[in-house]
């Protein structure tokens, strides 16, 4: 499909005049469903429009009265980090009949309101769809029965919907992540993380049972994230006899000298025959046949409470922003649809057509056709599962491939959440592939003087949630150790390469690259993964250990705010690290709200400073009295943190105090997030595999001799896919002198947080405004949680 041409609205042009939007949520709440409630009303105030709350779904539309109330831009402040939805939600019967339909487009109609923004799973969606198609009968009948005037037929002919899609469960086709499914991902790793703890103290077996309905995707995920020896779904139920398979790898396990066994159950799991496989069952199974102490834990709603993640308020909001942009663009013709994600893309889908996918995964479950099912479900959903099946069990060594190729992984520069998860991965599958696996400790510092060794299944379990670089990092390049790692590379006979790292990592396989015409060694080859917290790396859209940053950043923020709220009329600075890359301050001030990010890519001066200090001295007036504002570590050498508190004070004195904080390293701490472990566990995966074909590839006359461009690769996400891409060619994208990308993507989510700070900006839309069609397994290459 081409791509739409380039296009800018601006403030003056994007026109909501004489439009009513209403927003409700409706059936079961997730978290981040109020970051996109703001997000509409915010957008929609934007442009001109009057927007309104519908409270407790459709049955406060069906009631009406003060259930349809209009919003404000102070009515939703202080609600970005609130879990659940603070509009209330509830599942409707009413709404149902035509009845209830015809009172529902009754108290619409008295509002003028003739766009609704729907927040709800497939039952949500699928009955404002039918609401939609009834309206013009519904109005007519409205006007026999003389509840309405004649002229509002044709006044308010046409109902506009455009839906977004949040639940827990992950379980609606044509969107990557539904909101509130990172976040339910958050609590299931908090609980995992933390059991893992007592159950390593007594030796127990742990039977986890998450939520997901019939949906398997947070089971997968969490078991994926946190390395757990069994998973049971409902899409890809287990074999008969699984009962003796699943007790004989426990067992193996234990007798490999680990202390304890994480069993994760979807509650909707099943058998081959369609029996319901619950926790309590494989409990007494585990009991039973291997005499192991174990316990249930059933996380139950846990799992749909507490503060939304980055990456959820990140979703909601963008989403929010482009329902209103659809909105807008709608026509009488338009179909309704549904505002998705696709990889790092906010994509439009026909509604229906999404509803009908997801009814057609249920049919397929339900007529025993699992493999069927997991292909329906999506690329994303299949590669999690393959992955699972990839590093969860391992193979007998009578089974395993014999390839005789040594591969040396390693980690270079800072050390970021997620590293482990990646080398954990990295190892099984190169085992998994017959291949003997190197482990480097600190970097090409220790791979010059001699530390490294050879690496076992097992030496990695247990990696996948520790934070930090378990092998050891450091920044040193090897260019000035080019020939002690030649030699070291001749004697362990190393035929081929893994870095984990950050912009050193890329800067090191460049040197590596252009070693080859003086040492043959390097001829082999050679991938690198980013992971850093400054997600600066070219060639990518996102780095390991960025999610987890943010998190540690919005998390702050939302106590750094708290702790004014008895306080009147404040304002923090905080300063993010990052380097010369505002990514952190941008996307971290967008998830917590700030009312201002200043970063090197966009040059401010004086007069902006004290532009912002009039926005926030405006907004005192109102009856939102805090202020948030993010400093990038380098955005400008003059303009220090210090200086931006010393003006802000002194020009606020009288209308609000200023308050500043630096984070520090506390953003490169702390156990890596479901986001960070799996899209390094994945993106690790794919790369073993790349590897593997390099190697066989390029293996002549008894030796790897790999010299081409394509055989030292950096493996990044961009926009729908992940992609390999030579070194060499992306040395024309850099900026070397202050370590950033020429060209970043989320410049682009920039306007958004002005937005949402009341700022009169442009709003560049080129990625806005195409309805594209649901195909059946799109390319996600990305994981479904690799989004932003």
């Amino acid at each position: 499909m081409a791509q739409p041409q380039s296009k800018k609205i601006f403030f003056e042009n994007l026109s909501g005049a004489g439009k009513a939007i209403a927003v409700l949520t409706s059936g079961g709440d997730a978290q981040g469903m109020n970051a996109a409630v703001r997000a509409v009303v915010r957008m929609g105030l934007y442009v001109g429009a009057k927007v309104y709350f519908i409270h407790e779904g459709y049955q406060g539309m069906v009631d009406g009265g003060e259930n349809i109330e209009e919003a404000s831009w102070e009515s939703v402040s202080s609600m970005l980090q609130v879990g659940g939805t603070v509009i209330g939600s509830a599942r409707c019967k009413e709404f149902r009949s035509h009845e209830g339909r015809l009172k529902a487009a009754h108290n619409l109609v008295q509002q003028g309101i003739t766009n609704l923004c729907v927040i709800g799973g497939d039952g949500s969606l699928t009955g404002a769809n039918l609401f939609r198609e009834e309206w013009n009968g519904l109005l007519t009948e409205l006007v026999e029965q003389g509840s309405i005037e004649a002229d509002a037929v044709q006044k308010y002919s046409a109902l506009h919907i455009v839906g977004m899609v949040g639940s827990i469960d992950n379980d609606f086709c044509g969107t990557d992540m539904t909101i509130g499914t990172d976040s339910a991902l958050h609590r299931i790793i908090e609980v995992v993380d933390a059991i893992m703890t007592t159950a390593q103290s007594h030796q127990r077996t742990f039977v986890l049972e998450v939520m997901g309905r019939h949906c398997g995707y947070l089971a997968l995920v969490s078991a994926l994230a946190c390395g757990a020896d069994w998973v049971l779904i409902p899409e890809m139920p287990p074999e008969d006899g699984w009962e003796d398979t699943m007790c004989e790898k426990l067992s193996a396990t234990r007798s490999r000298g680990t202390r304890l066994n994480i069993i994760i159950v979807a509650e909707g799991a099943i058998d081959r025959h369609g029996k319901p496989i619950t926790s309590g069952i494989v409990k007494d199974l585990v009991v039973k046949c291997l005499g192991f102490d174990t316990r249930v834990t059933i996380l139950g709603h846990v799992q749909r409470g507490g503060t939304p993640s980055a990456f959820d308020r990140i979703l909601a909001s963008r989403m929010g922003v482009e329902a209103v942009l659809a909105l807008l663009e709608t026509t009488a013709n338009t179909p309704a649809c549904v505002v998705s994600l696709c990889g790092n893309q906010s994509v439009r889908l026909p509604l229906m057509e999404c509803v009908q996918m997801t009814q057609e995964v249920q049919r397929a479950m339900d007529g025993k056709r699992f493999e069927e099912a997991v292909k329906l479900r999506g690329r994303s959903f299949e590669n999690n599962l393959k992955t699972y099946k990839l590093l969860a069990h391992r193979k007998p060594e009578s089974e395993l491939p014999v390839s005789n190729f040594n591969v040396a992984v390693l980690n270079v520069g800072a050390p970021s959440a997620g590293m482990n998860a990646a080398v954990r991965s990295a190892v099984r599958v190169g085992i998994s592939e017959g291949h003997k696996m190197f482990a480097v400790s600190d970097g090409f510092e220790g791979f010059s003087k001699g530390q490294i060794k050879e690496v076992k299944w097992a030496d990695v379990g247990g990696w996948t949630g520790q934070g930090g670089s378990l092998l050891g990092t450091k920044r040193t390049l090897p260019a000035k150790h080019v020939d002690k790692i030649a030699e070291q590379m001749r004697e362990h006979n190393i035929n081929a390469l893994l870095i984990v790292g950050g912009f050193e990592a890329f800067e090191s396989l460049l040197q590596l690259y252009e070693a080859r015409t003086t040492h043959e060694d390097f001829c082999i080859p050679m991938c690198m993964l980013p992971a850093t917290i400054s997600n600066n790396v070219p060639g990518t859209d996102l780095s390991i250990g960025a999610d987890t940053a943010l998190n540690a950043i919005v998390e702050t923020c939302d106590r750094i705010k708290q702790s004014a709220s008895g306080t009147k009329r404040r304002v923090f600075i905080i300063e993010t690290m990052g380097g010369y890359c505002g990514y952190l301050a941008s996307v971290g001030g967008l998830a917590a709200g700030a009312d201002a990010a200043y970063i090197y890519e966009e040059p401010f001066d004086i007069r902006d400073l004290q532009a912002n200090v009039e926005h926030l001295t405006e907004k005192m007036k109102t009856s939102i009295q805090r202020g948030l504002v993010l400093r990038n570590e380098n955005c400008n050498e003059n303009y220090t943190t210090d200086f931006i508190y010393q003006l802000y004070s002194e020009e606020g004195r009288g209308v609000f105090d200023s308050r500043k904080n630096v984070l520090g390293h506390m953003q490169q701490g702390g156990a890596p997030s479901p986001f960070d472990r799996n899209f390094g566990t994945k993106i690790s995966a794919k790369a073993m595999q790349w590897v593997t074909k390099k190697l066989v590839e390029t293996f002549r006359q008894g030796r790897v001799f790999a010299n081409t461009e394509d055989t030292c690769c950096l493996l990044g996400m961009r926009r729908r896919a992940l992609v390999f891409q030579p070194v060499v060619q992306l040395k024309g994208e850099t900026d070397f002198v202050h370590r950033i990308p020429k060209e970043q993507w989320w410049l682009k989510l920039r306007p958004l947080m002005k937005i949402l700070a009341k700022y009169k900006t442009s709003y560049d839309v080129s990625d806005s405004g195409q309805l594209e069609h649901v195909v059946r397994n799109r390319p996600k290459e990305s994981d479904a949680s690799v989004t932003m």
